[in-house]
């Protein structure tokens, strides 16, 4: 298995396509800005012309785009991924999206005699571009064990999370945690600062102990710099947050810090800051 059709360039998908390639595998890429690839295609990646277009031929088709409406799109639109999909090809989608579309999609794929997974990442741009993502998987085992190989390519804490739709719980669980942490690492600097006190110390202080968390290492000091640059979009933040709610009232739950952090991140996108990184929720609290 060494042909990949890669379908979404941005800030997660152009690093991880460069990792495949390092690799071994050969590219072919689609996105619906051409621009965007103009540095895997410089690295010898192939370009295709449509979603149907990239899947043709492949022995695995991986998708990295923003929403669920450009999930179904590029599965189910016209000259969709569906269209090309082949006995025994495995279709991965990486994005974040509503575990009811994996579901579809896995249907869709086992309908053509393919194999679709979903697996979600975690670790943001900088785990793409080192490689090291987390990646919760949900689908058939088997297929999961043909896809390890290309995982490993991209990622270092990869697990199969269970049926189609798993690895999509897996990451909704994983952005409710983010956002209660995300919001505590704010509030402990906003504290701080009316406080008077050196927050470079202070971060070093209490992220040595129990309060500690990678978002406190590595997002804590962007916050106090104003380092607002994105390794992952409110907007897409705020997308994955609302999914994680819609879901949590359908099991019959009310996650009161994740409705609340959510309405913090939309007052901020409403007043423009959607294109900014995640940690840019301090600018919330000045």
């Amino acid at each position: 298995m060494k042909k990949i059709g890669f379908i979404g360039i941005g800030v997660m998908g152009g690093p991880m396509v460069l990792n495949l390639m390092r690799a071994g595998y050969e590219l072919t890429v689609y996105s619906r800005t051409k621009a965007k690839c103009e540095a895997v295609l410089a690295a010898g990646a192939r370009w295709a012309d449509s979603p149907a277009a990239c899947a043709a031929g492949q022995d695995a088709v991986l998708t990295m785009v923003g929403y669920p409406q450009d999930v179904e799109q590029v599965y189910f639109g016209e000259n969709g991924i569906l269209s090309a999909a082949a006995e025994g090809m495995l279709l991965i989608d990486l994005t974040t999206t509503s575990p009811k579309l994996s579901k579809r999609i896995f249907a869709a794929a086992k309908a053509a005699g393919a194999d679709a997974l979903d697996a979600p990442v975690s670790g943001g741009d900088t785990g793409a571009k080192a490689g090291t993502l987390a990646i919760m998987v949900g689908g058939e085992e088997a297929a999961f064990e043909r896809a390890r190989p290309i995982f490993e390519a991209m990622g270092k804490n990869i697990v199969y999370e269970g049926p189609a739709g798993s690895g999509q719980h897996t990451k909704m669980a994983n952005q409710i945690a983010l956002a209660g942490a995300v919001a505590g690492v704010c509030e402990a600097i906003a504290y701080g600062r009316a406080e008077g006190l050196d927050l470079g110390r202070m971060l070093d202080t209490i992220g040595s102990g129990a309060a500690g968390s990678w978002q406190m290492s590595g997002n804590g000091p962007k916050m106090v710099s104003g380092d607002f640059a994105p390794g992952f979009y409110i907007k897409h933040f705020i997308k994955d947050m609302r999914i994680a709610g819609e879901e949590a009232q359908g099991a019959g739950l009310s996650l009161e810090v994740l409705e609340e952090v959510l309405r913090m991140y939309r007052a901020l996108d409403e007043q423009g800051m959607g294109d900014l990184g995640t940690q840019a929720l301090i600018r919330y609290y000045e």
